[in-house]
């Protein structure tokens, strides 16, 4: 029985950072709680609405942004379209004046140091990352919903089934590896094209293309603008931004005015191992100090690990000539299928399965999406995933201070080069002596995030985030 039916567009959304299952998905959660209050016909009998964060939310939600990401939820703005520049704004003037306009609708008081809750000891069963939405009504009545974060921006209401939305009919059913190399079998088709056949059950072709292409979109516009910003990152540790100063010494005073002028000036700055090395660095570190500043990022399949994808792609497109539509869709459609897979066999949550759920996961999507590219077969781009995530396994999340900035952002470099290596492995490997499948390997990341201690789960209670202890100003 097949367990979810994934698009592109599950796998790949655009938001804001600094995390999707602590960021996005509160942001969404809350406004479904007030889609929940309209559709019920009592928003405007709400007097006071309580937050409270459970667990892995509770316990780095702070450094997540999850407190800032509900606020703007239950004030109806959209992680998609709200401008990035007013974030700390339109939040610093809910706090101070104590005052939500819940939906944008109907203004009630809150104060956000009794009305959003971060219950530190306490966790609901069904998963780390959960929050509870209370609504207080005029006639003296209440309304409440838990709501469960499970990873890449992914929302489930308690009580509600997680597959609940309308099902179409693939022609392609997918849930394993094995499942789709069969397809591929039968049919001849690449695995972006089987995705391709799969995303016409909800939308024409012509649509699936101009959405993937506004989804890089925003990733070059996150490279590009993350390449040219200095500074620190918020939030307390005073994390110095790299990527701009890294991008000016690579470009070595080459001038260029826009994007696409940028790359040919990264073409001409050499091949070199060292130098494209230097580059896919660079270009991993540029999204993930945008996401770390509350940036406007593409989760890939999350906002922790949302550089690894990016950086690949662009290494493909600078290093590899894959600068055209076609070549970049191609690209999509195969590493979302990968991520597809571990989200219906494992997790792609870091609260569930650590960081090789994150890190892991979009090595192996990049990896089997550089290969297919690369003119890999179907069973060398299976085995890309696979040997990235091998080398994934275990990799624990550990966020000092619960920011997603040390170790995260330099992991998504690794993440990145993992990738490529994989990729370059398979590619000069006959598929046919391999002795680990990608389904093997999915079920092994599940088994090791179930045995892996919860204090290496994104909780901040382990690892580098206890052995380097830092006081962070009050929020």
């Amino acid at each position: 029985m097949q367990r979810e039916q994934i698009s592109v567009f599950d796998i790949f959304k655009i938001g804001i950072g600094p995390s999707s299952s602590h960021t996005l998905g509160p942001w969404r959660a809350a406004q479904q709680f007030v889609q929940l209050l309209t559709d019920a016909g009592v928003l405007p009998q709400v007097v006071q609405v309580k937050v409270l964060l459970y667990g892995s939310l509770a316990k780095t939600g702070k450094g997540h942004g999850t407190d800032i990401a509900i606020l703007l939820g239950l004030s109806g703005d959209d992680p998609v379209t709200f401008e990035v520049d007013q974030v700390e704004p339109k939040v610093n003037e809910i706090i101070e004046s104590r005052q939500l306009v819940l939906g944008d609708v109907r203004p009630i008081s809150f104060y956000k140091e009794d009305d959003l809750l971060f219950l530190f000891s306490e966790s609901l069963p069904f998963h780390p990352n959960a929050v509870t939405f209370q609504a207080f009504l005029s006639n003296g009545k209440a309304m409440s919903a838990t709501y469960y974060s499970i990873g890449g921006g992914f929302v489930v209401k308690e009580g509600e089934d997680n597959n609940a939305r309308s099902e179409v009919d693939l022609p392609f059913p997918i849930d394993t590896a094995r499942d789709l190399m069969v397809w591929c079998m039968k049919t001849g088709l690449k695995i972006s094209e089987v995705v391709m056949e799969n995303e016409l059950a909800w939308r024409t072709e012509a649509e699936t293309r101009t959405g993937v292409l506004n989804i890089f979109r925003i990733i070059k516009e996150c490279i590009y603008r993350g390449c040219h910003t200095g500074g620190s990152l918020p939030g307390g540790l005073n994390v110095a931004r790299r990527a701009a100063s890294l991008n000016k010494r690579l470009t070595k005073g080459l001038p260029y005015n826009n994007y696409e002028e940028w790359v040919e000036v990264i073409r001409q700055s050499g091949n070199s191992f060292q130098n494209i090395l230097d580059w896919v660095s660079c270009f991993a570190l540029a999204v993930n100090e945008e996401n770390a500043s509350f940036g406007r990022v593409v989760t890939a399949p999350t906002n922790g690990a949302a550089g690894v994808i990016p950086a690949v792609l662009q290494y493909y497109i600078a290093f590899c000539d894959g600068f055209s539509e076609e070549k970049i869709i191609r690209f999509m459609l195969t590493a979302s299928e990968i991520g597809s897979i571990f989200k219906k066999g494992a997790t792609i949550s870091a609260a569930m399965g650590g960081c090789q759920a994150e890190i892991g996961v979009s090595s192996a999507m990049a990896a089997a999406a550089l290969t297919e590219c690369l003119g890999g077969s179907q069973r060398q781009v299976l085995m890309a995933a696979e040997i990235a995530m091998e080398h994934h396994l275990g990799l624990t999340c550990d966020p000092i201070a619960g920011l997603v900035q040390v170790p995260c952002i330099e992991r998504n470099t690794m993440g990145a080069i993992k990738a490529i290596t994989a990729s370059q492995l398979a590619l000069q490997t006959n598929p046919d002596n391999a002795k680990v499948s990608l389904d093997a390997v999915v079920k092994t990341m599940w088994q090791t995030a179930q045995d892996m201690n919860s204090k290496y789960k994104e909780t901040s209670d382990g690892g580098l985030a206890v052995n380097i202890p830092i006081s962070l100003p009050e929020c």
